[in-house]
């Protein structure tokens, strides 16, 4: 494994993901049932879609010329910029609205069922998940991708349990969407100078 591309990895993933909506839903469920159950079903569900999406850029680096490999990863990394961008946008007209009401706690193992159920429907086509299978294909070392997302996940989602409602407050959740989709553009710009060059 590559410590250097675990800790990029990490990073990224970690950004992106911050103010993502997969984050308030851990937030809404910790409310109403064990943080820690909470924290598994996401953690699980999170796992599942490392796999997915770093094995998904693993058979497109092996499908793929390296030019046209490089070609698609711009395309990604200028897509996911657009969808941060996007994201940003729908946030800032979302501030102002009012919380939702609190709901009474369940039993924590269908508490982690119902994050993993969550989770795991809200993270298909997701940036982070693009941006997952992406990183694999840049990379070319998908247990490192896959480590280094896994790892930065995990930790959005144990930030999200324990940290309750103050966080949202802390966080603008526009500016780290707007650094997120400067920094995949930046990412895309240069992916595309290497598939031409």
């Amino acid at each position: 494994m590559n410590l250097a591309v675990i800790g990029a990895v990490f990073a990224v993933i970690f950004v992106g993901e911050l103010p993502d909506k997969t984050m308030l839903a851990s937030l809404v469920m910790a409310t109403r049932g064990r943080p820690s159950a909470v924290w598994l079903g996401t953690a699980a569900a999170f796992l599942v879609h490392v796999v997915i999406a770093t094995t998904l850029g693993t058979v497109v680096f092996h499908l793929l010329a390296p030019h046209a490999v490089d070609a698609v990863v711009a395309v990604i990394f200028l897509a996911g910029a657009g969808l941060a961008a996007a994201e940003a946008l729908r946030e800032r007209r979302r501030q102002g609205e009012p919380e939702p009401p609190p709901v009474p706690p369940s039993r924590p193992g269908r508490t982690a069922a119902t994050a993993f159920a969550v989770i795991f429907a809200a993270e298909w086509g997701d940036l982070t998940q693009l941006l997952i299978a992406n990183l694999a294909v840049h990379y070319h070392a998908p247990l490192s991708v896959a480590t280094g997302a896994t790892l930065a996940l995990w930790a959005v989602s144990a930030i999200a349990v324990t940290s309750g409602q103050w966080l949202g407050r802390v966080i603008n959740a526009v500016i780290i969407r707007a650094v997120t989709a400067v920094l995949l553009a930046g990412l895309g710009v240069y992916a595309a100078w290497a598939a031409v060059s």
